[in-house]
């Protein structure tokens, strides 16, 4: 197993929280992730149909078997039983007793709120960071990258990406999300959800997705929220201190992986990567969700935002600590870019001066540091936060 950032956080809250839950996208690594750090612990798949009959139809009978606690896997599945677990907490609140885990997270968001409110704490795991898999297993170049994405079992198992995110699609977002949808028309779905692809690092308009998938307004509303709550879209929020009408309000969308964003676009090799229009939208994905991943992966809450004007002046992300902001364009090209200044300027005047300074993340390999403004290449993007963060590098292999 590849060594995860979040397993110290995690261990270190099973000895505090009777109940602890972990979410995050389908094959993100959560249950080996449970059941590396609590080996001893017994583990039930609540996807199993017998298993989930048992849990749904007797769950005080189910619960039995496990009076020493487990880890439960998908739990949404069995949406009544955190309820009986929230009574056997409550009669013994021993910290550490159940494990948690789900892929949606709305529902399971209702779940904890419901029914494990100050029993459970909620951690987010994301496939793995540029930062976990470190150079020795990361790929080469940056268009095998965007290609391969980070989804783990790839990566654990030197799986070819195409073939897996394709069959990721298929069984996943194909099945699982036209269930829970109720969808009639699947390819209606399927378009929509690769028009999304086509918008990564864009402003999210759900009119315009709306009129060039075929459907209703009201149907992309409800789509884009199944996706957000599955994790399979990131809408990244636009930064405002103070209400002003110069100031865009929309979000910009974005994957929780970029190699499954590739995939939808149809792009199959890295050349293809490498010609593509959109592979510097590709690049802002892949920037944006590794800041993502390092406050998740931390136990945080995202902080994160972006910048526009209706003048189209632009920061691809903030970063927020406090009443500080940490301004950060990204740049594709391998090249060290020019400053880059405009955007820079623009929003310093709507949020005052940069104590921290700013930063370029850009494609290439050579730091390089002027004033106030450092230029990062994307391999180092995680040595940048944790220097913002004041923290270290987490269990990075």
């Amino acid at each position: 197993m590849i060594p995860r950032t979040i397993e110290n956080l995690l261990k270190k809250l099973a000895r505090q929280y009777p109940v602890i839950t972990v979410t995050g996208p389908r094959q993100s690594g959560k249950t080996t992730l449970c059941r590396a750090a609590f080996p001893k612990m017994p583990y039930v798949s609540l996807e199993a149909h017998d298993i989930r009959s048992f849990a749904m139809d007797d769950p005080r009978g189910f619960l039995a078997q496990y009076s020493g606690g487990a880890i439960l896997d998908e739990i949404q599945r069995a949406p009544e039983l955190p309820s009986y677990i929230q009574t056997l907490v409550d009669e013994d609140p021993a910290p550490g007793r159940f494990i948690l885990t789900g892929s949606q997270q709305l529902e399971m968001t209702n779940v904890v709120s419901q029914s494990l409110a100050g029993r459970t704490t909620l951690l987010k795991l994301l496939p793995f960071s540029i930062d976990e898999l470190g150079p020795r297993r990361l790929p080469k170049s940056l268009d095998e990258v965007l290609l391969t994405g980070f989804y783990p079992r790839i990566h654990d198992r030197g799986l070819d990406p195409v073939r897996t995110l394709a069959d990721y699609f298929e069984t996943y977002v194909e099945r699982d999300l036209r269930q829970l949808a109720h969808l009639r028309d699947l390819s209606l779905f399927t378009r929509f959800v690769k028009l999304c692809a086509g918008r990564v690092g864009n402003l999210c308009n759900l009119q315009g997705l709306a009129a060039d998938t075929g459907v209703s307004h009201t149907t992309a509303r409800a789509w884009m929220r199944l996706l957000e709550a599955c994790y399979v879209v990131f809408l990244l929020p636009p930064w405002y201190r103070n209400v002003s009408r110069r100031l865009i309000k929309s979000p910009k969308l974005y994957f929780y992986d970029v190699g499954l964003a590739t995939h939808l676009l149809g792009i199959e090799t890295p050349e293809q990567v490498s010609r593509d229009p959109l592979r510097g939208a590709l690049f802002e994905n892949l920037i944006v969700l590794e800041c993502l991943k390092h406050r998740y992966h931390r136990g945080q809450r995202s902080n994160l935002t972006f910048f526009r004007d209706v003048k189209g002046n632009e920061i691809d992300l903030v970063i927020e600590e406090g009443r500080e902001v940490f301004p950060i364009e990204v740049k594709s090209g391998a090249t060290v870019p020019g400053d880059a200044g405009r955007g820079f300027e623009s929003f310093e005047r709507l949020a005052g001066p940069f104590p921290r300074g700013s930063a370029v993340v850009y494609g290439g390999d050579r730091p390089e540091k002027r004033t106030d403004r450092s230029f990062v290449p994307w391999r180092d993007l995680h040595d940048l936060l944790n220097g913002l963060s004041g923290t270290s590098g987490g269990n990075s292999p």
